[in-house]
C-alpha cells in the first residue's frame, strides 16, 4: 500500500503551502516508505509515499503520460495492467509499473475508463490542460480514502484521515466503487454490479464454477516483484488463499525470483485456536510457518497505536486489528512487503454465525449485500490499515470483482445453514473445494466452525480488553455517555475507552461520522439483530455472542489480564524464501 495526498484548487501556490503539503504528506510515510514523490502546478499539489511492489527501480510517483500533460498518484494494483497495456500500441510508458496505465487510459477514454481497471486502488489524476481532475476508489473499497473541503475552495484527498483532518472544514469517507469529477461537479457511482440492487439471485450452485473464480482470484495477486506470503489462521478462508497459493505458485515469476516455498504468518496468543489450526494446515500444506505469540497486555499496550493507525473507534475492528497490527510488524520486520488474506469471504457467503438465525434466503442475501456493501468501514479498514502501519501491503482474492459476481448470483438458498441436512455456514465454498483425488485442505479444517479474528487469536483476547476497560471507565462516566458523545454514542465502557482515545487524535466532529455504529450482534448489521428476540439483550460483535450457535459461547467470568511478552518462532526446517530471514524474535511488550 502507498500513502496518497492531494490538494486541488487552494489558491495558494507559495512556497509556505507546498511545505504544508509536504509536512502533511509525512504522516502517511508508513504506508509508503520506498520513496516519496510531490508534483505541483499551479495551486494543485499530488503528493505521494510509495511501497514499491512492482517495478521497484523505476516505478516512483506520481506518474505521467508521454508529455507530462496528464499527472496521476496512486494506491494500489492493478492486476490487468499487462493487458490494459496491449490494448494501448499507440502510447509510450515511462515505467513498468501496474498503475502506469491509469494517465494512458485517461488519454483514450476520458473519465470512464475506471471500470476498465482489475485491481484495488485508489488515485487523483490531474488534466494539467485545463486544471481539471478526477478521484476514484475501487469496487469494494480495499484501499482507504477519504474527502475533505476547505474554507477557500479547496478539494483534498488522502490515504487516512491525518493527511487532512488539520486543515479541512469537512472531510469524510470517499464512497467505495465511485468517481469524483470536478468537471461534473460531483460524485458518480461506476461500479454497478448485478447484486447492488439486492434482487434475489437464481443462478444454480456449480461447485466446479466457483473453485475456478476463487483460484483465478488468487492467482492473478501473485503479481509481485517483491517477497510476500500469506496471512495463516487456520480457519477456512485464509486456508484456502494458502492451499490455492501453494498449488500455484510453482513456475509463476514470483517463484523465480523468490523461491516456490510459500511462507506463512499466524498470530494469536499462547494456545490460542488459531495457533493450533494454523500450525496444522502449514505443516499440510509445507509452508515456512511463522507462528508469532502476544499476550493481553502486549495487546493493550499497543491500542493508542493502533486506535491513531486504524482512524476508528468501532469495537469488533479495534479487537480484530490489534493482533493484526502486531503481527505486520513481525512480518515487516522478515523482509516480506507483501501478504494476501482471507477478508471478505463471510461477507459474501454468510459465514458469520447469526446467519444461522437468517429467516429466509431473500433476508440471507440482502444481509450478504448489505455486508459486502459496508466492508470499507470495517474488515477492509482493518485489513488496509493494519498492515499499511508498517508498510506492508494486503491483498484479498475473495474481493475480486470477477469471484464477487460468480459468488452473489448464486440462488441464496444454496447458502442458507441447514443443520439437518450438513449444511454449516460457508457450505457451499467448503463443498467447492471438497476434492477427494487432490484434497485441498484435511477434512477437519475444511469444515472447521466459523472463528472471528478477534476470537480465533485466543478468547481470553477480549476478555482481557473488557476488563481493563472496566479498569479505566467509571460508572460516573457512563451516565454521561449521550452527553459527551451524543454521535454513536457508546454503550459499554469498552466502547467508551476508544472513544476517548479515537477524540484525542482525531477531535473534529466529521471524524467521528466517518466511523459507523448501530446495534450488532456477532457482526451484523442492526437490521439483522431482529433475526432473534433474544440478541438485543446480549448485544457484542464477538462471535461468542451468538449464544446457541457458538461452540464456546460467552461466559460469564472475565480472566485477569496477563502479562509478558510477543514472542516469534518457526516450526519446520524448511529452505527458506530468498531475502527472508527467520530468526528468533522476541518484542517486549
Amino acid at each position: 500500500m502507498c500513502g496518497i495526498l492531494a490538494v486541488l484548487g487552494c489558491s495558494d501556490d507559495s512556497q509556505a503551502k507546498r511545505f504544508r503539503v509536504l509536512e502533511l504528506s509525512r504522516r502517511l510515510k508508513h504506508r509508503g516508505p520506498d520513496w516519496s514523490g510531490l508534483y505541483q502546478h499551479g495551486d494543485c499539489y499530488l503528493a505521494h509515499q510509495r511501497l514499491a511492489i512492482i517495478d521497484p527501480a523505476s516505478g516512483d510517483q506520481p506518474l505521467f503520460d508521454e508529455d507530462k500533460k496528464i499527472v496521476v498518484t496512486v494506491n494500489g494494483e492493478i492486476y490487468n495492467h499487462e493487458e490494459l497495456r496491449k490494448g494501448l500500441p499507440n502510447h509510450k510508458f515511462r515505467t513498468g509499473s501496474d498503475c502506469d496505465v491509469i494517465a494512458h487510459l485517461y488519454e483514450e477514454y476520458g473519465e470512464n475508463f475506471v471500470g476498465m481497471l482489475d485491481g484495488m486502488f485508489s488515485f487523483v489524476l490531474l488534466d494539467t490542460r485545463d486544471n481539471s481532475f478526477i478521484v476514484a476508489r475501487d469496487a469494494i473499497g480495499i484501499t482507504s480514502l477519504y474527502i475533505g473541503w476547505g474554507l477557500d475552495g479547496s478539494v483534498w484527498i488522502s490515504s487516512e484521515l491525518k493527511g487532512l483532518n488539520d486543515d479541512c472544514e469537512h472531510f469524510e469517507t470517499f464512497p467505495p466503487g465511485h468517481l469524483y469529477s470536478s468537471k461534473a461537479g460531483g460524485l458518480r457511482r461506476w461500479y454497478n454490479p448485478p447484486w447492488f440492487s439486492e434482487a434475489i439471485p437464481s443462478t444454480p450452485y456449480d461447485p466446479l464454477v466457483l473453485r475456478s473464480a476463487f483460484e483465478n482470484a488468487v492467482i492473478k495477486r501473485l503479481m509481485t516483484d517483491v517477497p510476500f506470503g500469506v496471512l495463516l489462521s487456520g480457519g477456512l478462508d485464509s486456508s484456502l488463499v494458502a492451499s490455492v497459493t501453494a498449488r500455484y505458485l510453482a513456475g509463476t515469476k514470483a517463484a523465480k525470483q523468490w523461491g516456490a516455498q510459500l511462507h506463512s504468518f499466524c498470530v494469536g496468543l499462547e494456545g490460542s485456536p488459531d495457533l493450533k489450526a494454523g500450525k496444522e494446515v502449514a505443516e499440510y500444506l509445507g509452508t515456512v510457518h511463522h507462528e508469532f505469540h502476544f499476550t493481553v497486555q502486549d495487546g493493550i499496550d499497543a491500542i493508542e497505536d493502533v486506535i491513531y493507525h486504524i482512524e476508528t473507534y468501532d469495537v469488533t475492528t479495534i479487537r480484530a486489528s490489534t493482533p493484526m497490527f502486531l503481527m505486520s510488524r513481525k512480518i515487516k520486520s522478515l523482509g516480506v512487503k507483501m501478504v494476501i488474506s482471507g477478508e471478505g469471504s463471510d461477507e459474501i457467503f454468510g459465514g458469520y454465525l447469526y446467519f444461522h438465525k437468517a429467516p429466509n434466503k431473500e433476508e440471507f442475501h440482502r444481509e450478504t449485500c448489505r455486508k459486502i456493501k459496508a466492508l470499507h468501514q470495517y474488515d477492509c479498514l482493518r485489513a488496509n490499515k493494519s498492515t499499511s502501519a508498517w508498510g506492508l501491503e494486503a491483498r484479498v482474492p475473495f474481493l475480486d470483482k470477477e469471484f464477487i459476481n460468480a459468488a452473489m448470483s448464486i440462488d441464496p438458498e444454496w447458502k442458507m445453514i441447514k443443520p439437518e441436512q450438513g449444511h454449516i455456514e460457508k457450505w457451499i465454498l467448503r463443498r467447492a473445494f471438497d476434492d477427494e483425488d487432490h484434497p485441498y485442505l484435511p477434512k477437519h479444517i475444511l469444515y472447521r466452525q466459523k472463528e472471528q479474528f478477534s476470537d480465533g487469536v485466543g478468547y481470553n483476547w477480549i476478555d482481557g480488553l473488557k476488563g481493563h476497560a472496566e479498569q479505566h471507565v467509571t460508572d460516573k462516566m457512563m451516565l454521561n455517555a449521550a452527553h459527551i458523545f451524543p454521535h454513536n454514542t457508546p454503550t459499554t465502557k469498552e466502547a467508551y475507552y476508544y472513544r476517548m482515545i479515537f477524540e484525542r487524535f482525531f477531535p473534529q466532529n466529521s471524524a467521528g461520522l466517518t466511523v459507523p455504529g448501530g446495534a450488532s450482534i456477532a457482526c451484523s448489521t442492526a437490521t439483522a439483530v431482529a433475526w432473534d428476540a433474544s440478541w438485543s439483550k446480549n448485544l457484542d460483535p464477538s462471535g461468542r455472542a451468538a449464544l446457541g450457535v457458538h461452540n464456546s459461547a460467552y461466559e460469564e467470568k472475565l480472566p485477569p489480564v496477563a502479562n509478558g511478552t510477543l514472542a516469534s518462532k518457526i516450526i519446520g526446517n524448511v529452505p527458506q524464501m530468498m531475502g527472508v530471514t527467520s530468526p528468533e524474535l522476541t518484542i517486549r511488550g
